[in-house]
């Protein structure tokens, strides 16, 4: 696929950048890396875990390129995650960052002459546990948040990973000549299904960013390689209307959001500034991309993408796409129960279609949507209750004070305890996206007339704490 665009750029990253040849060169360098390192009884299982860069595409292509599965794992993931997906998953190797703590998880480090970039490699312990076979469809596995606190492992069929990419650059015409700036991690679906093989099946150059991605820095970024699409989430787009400016978005026709809701006065102001409209998209992890919002305007999340069907109802919303995935293989049978007999996926969010498209509405579930990012209340509360002094927990979203969706907590503990303690206990267990951005402590947690914590209440008791 990559040797057909020759010289054309195909990625960038702030110190480096490939064209299709050299991306088909280096994928190929990986894949006989890989093939002298793998297993020879069946597939290897290779986690790839690392910011963005053009090492990680070639890491990731090259993977596939020798026959092994690629398990994307996101970047923010600390060893006791980490370790749970080896072990889950029966990882055999892993790409990695030089300074990722994975000691624990490792039986060897192993070499490379040049093969992986920056990155290093891994073999990985193995485990007492059986390992669970993959279908034979499978192709790339992805990584969701799951019910019981560990992350589930999404098994995809190269064939549905191909309609994501191409559904997406169909429906919203991505051509050659597109050069689009990535702001989200490669392992999210936000960038995995929208910028990722979606740029490469069509000729078009990917540009990565690397660190936080300020309001400058996706600038400099804009301006260095006159990108025509910006992907991101809200948050980003409420920084850049927080910076107050439209400069260095000249070249760019058209910005996409995804992940969580994004305030139409954001919006507004954004295109006001910019002059470049705002196009919402809706994906879930298990289905691939599902709408598009083509014409930019309106507060709806668009009509559905090519290969895909969709019913919003009393039982909330449901999907059917050719980007299905397969099923969650440390987790068996969840998946298949949110399939219904005519194939529709329950999504867990509820909503309505409209005539600009569909529009959410709220959740059937419990997770909470931060950045983007799916979070299960009740892994973190067990990790809170865990932890000395500790009485009882509420985790819930909260609106932080520029409007935007936060995980807080609101604790009961004893004498001794306090809010820096707490997090820091959060932080040896879980990545940081999951650590409570507001944590409260609070004598006794309020309870609604049967006993069970009043949300409402709590909700009360963050406003009056934030508003002195």
């Amino acid at each position: 696929m990559f040797s057909r665009f020759g010289d054309t750029l195909a990625v960038t990253d702030p110190d480096s950048s490939l064209t299709y040849s050299q991306l088909a060169d280096r994928a190929g360098a990986v894949s006989a890396w890989v093939a002298g390192h793998g297993s020879d009884e069946e597939r290897t299982r290779v986690g790839i875990h690392a910011t963005n860069s053009t090492d990680y595409v070639a890491a990731y292509a090259g993977v596939l390129l020798a026959g092994a599965v690629p398990f994307l794992v996101d970047s923010s993931f600390g060893p006791f995650e980490l370790s749970r997906i080896a072990e889950d998953c029966s990882l055999d190797l892993l790409i990695h960052a030089p300074d990722t703590a994975v000691t624990s998880l490792t039986e060897e480090p192993l070499s490379h002459d040049g093969e992986l970039g920056a990155l290093v490699a891994s073999r990985l312990r193995g485990h007492a546990a059986s390992r669970l076979p993959l279908l034979a469809t499978t192709e790339v596995c992805r990584f969701t948040s799951g019910s019981t606190g560990r992350p589930n492992c999404i098994e995809f069929s190269g064939r549905a990973v191909h309609a994501a990419a191409a559904n997406w650059a169909k429906g919203t015409a991505l051509g050659a000549e597109d050069r689009i700036a990535c702001l989200a991690a490669l392992s999210n679906g936000l960038a995995f299904n929208t910028s990722l093989l979606a740029a490469f099946l069509t000729g078009a150059s990917l540009h990565l960013s690397r660190g936080l991605p300020t309001a400058s820095r996706v600038v400099k970024l804009l301006e260095r390689t006159e990108a025509t699409r910006l992907v991101a989430f809200p948050a980003l787009y409420e920084s850049m209307v927080r910076r107050g400016s439209g400069a260095g978005f000249e070249t760019v026709g058209a910005a996409i959001s995804s992940g969580a809701p994004l305030r139409e006065s954001v919006r507004e102001e954004f295109t006001r500034l910019t002059g470049v409209p705002i196009h919402n998209y809706y994906g879930v992890a298990e289905a691939g991309p599902l709408t598009f919002a083509a014409d930019g305007p309106g507060v709806g999340l668009g009509t559905p993408l090519p290969g895909v069907q969709l019913l919003a109802d009393e039982n909330g919303i449901r999907v059917r796409s050719e980007s299905m995935g397969s099923r969650y293989l440390n987790a068996a049978g969840v998946f298949e129960a949110r399939v219904d007999s005519r194939g529709y996926y329950h999504t867990g969010d509820q909503g309505r279609l409209q005539a600009d498209g569909l529009h959410l509405t709220g959740r059937t579930g419990r997770m909470v949507n931060v950045g983007g990012r799916k979070i299960d209340p009740i892994e973190v509360t067990e990790v809170l209750r865990e932890a000395p002094g500790v009485v009882d927990v509420v985790v819930f979203e909260y609106e932080n004070r520029h409007g935007e969706p936060t995980l807080a907590a609101v604790v009961s503990a004893g004498p001794g305890a306090s809010a820096q303690d707490l997090r820091k206990h959060c932080a040896q267990v879980l990545p940081p996206f999951k650590v409570p951005s507001i944590l409260h402590l609070t004598d006794r947690i309020p309870a609604n007339s049967i006993g069970k914590p009043s949300v409402p209440r709590l909700r009360r008791l963050l406003d009056d704490a934030h508003s002195n």
